[in-house]
């Protein structure tokens, strides 16, 4: 036996695999009990939720659409798609990552307090941002930002060291470019 080969007749294979991101986008009825059974799905076989939205946007056909961004070998991906489309409450389901041309946005609330030049700094790179003041004492600031989930990554980022209290956050919400439309 060479020293290039295992000792086992069974070779593994140890490299490791990429895990990508990608967002789901999920039409389900609206009823109690769905949002659950979707999420149990991603628990029970250990998959990750990275992030999650979910809203009734038809209320005649009672349907509601989930967002959900979740990591994994592309393997894996594959498979909980497969998984989610075999659901009885589930109409469809979309790997937007995968048809490529999706819009991405999320909404995020940051507090920040401070004063003196932090405040100042802070109120600086708000407006560079873009980032709207819904709140405002003597001493804080409430910040409302949207946009895709890495500018909000780097606002956050940046306020940490001027103050940064508190942040709340939406999740993604995700549509694809072009007149199509999922189906329902």
């Amino acid at each position: 036996m060479s020293a290039q080969q295992p000792a086992s007749a069974y070779f593994l294979d140890d490299t490791k695999k990429v895990t990508e991101t990608h967002t789901l986008a999920v039409v389900v009825d609206n009823e109690p009990g769905v949002l659950a059974r979707v999420i149990g799905l991603f628990s029970g076989r250990g998959y990750n939720i990275d992030s999650l939205t979910v809203s009734e946007t038809e209320h005649n056909a009672h349907v509601s659409r989930i967002t959900i961004v979740t990591t994994g070998t592309p393997d894996v991906i594959v498979q909980i798609r497969h998984q989610l489309e075999r659901m009885v409450p589930v109409h469809s389901v979309a790997d937007l990552t995968v048809q490529g041309n999706a819009i991405s946005r999320e909404l995020a609330m940051v507090k920040v307090a401070g004063k003196g030049d932090k405040r100042v700094e802070a109120l600086r790179l708000a407006d560079a941002f873009r980032a709207r003041v819904i709140d405002a004492t003597t001493e804080s600031f409430v910040f409302e930002l949207t946009g895709k989930t890495d500018k909000i990554e780097q606002f956050i980022a940046l306020m940490l060291p001027l103050g940064l209290v508190e942040v709340a956050r939406t999740g993604v919400a995700a549509i694809s470019r072009g007149p199509e439309g999922m189906k329902i």
